[in-house]
């Protein structure tokens, strides 16, 4: 598995494509404004677009109760446990970034 960006190196990057005009603590704090609004229009509307790049979607998904199944594995009779109704969040790309890829 390929090595994941960290923030501090996305910030470095970003950084070093516009130094002529913005500081590390500049685009630090433009990151940190994007992620706390994206948090907030999340559990608004359930939604937040980051233009040119995903689309975030909150998805509910119902309570499940215990189950008894078989294991394809095994073939062994086992119970499923019964989880709690939840929130996921969905990234969908946007078709620019799609093409980019």
């Amino acid at each position: 598995m390929p090595k994941l960006m960290t923030k501090s190196e996305l910030i470095e990057k970003i950084t070093a494509e516009h130094s002529d005009k913005l500081t590390k603590k500049d685009v630090k704090g433009v990151m940190e404004t994007l992620a706390t609004i994206g948090y907030k229009e999340l559990k608004k509307t359930g939604a937040f677009l980051v233009p040119g790049f995903a689309k975030f979607v909150v998805i509910k998904k119902p309570a499940t109760k215990a189950r008894q199944g078989i294991n394809p594995f095994t073939k062994e009779p086992m119970e499923f446990k019964a989880r709690p109704a939840r929130k996921v969040i969905r990234a969908r790309p946007v078709k620019a970034a799609k093409d980019a890829v």
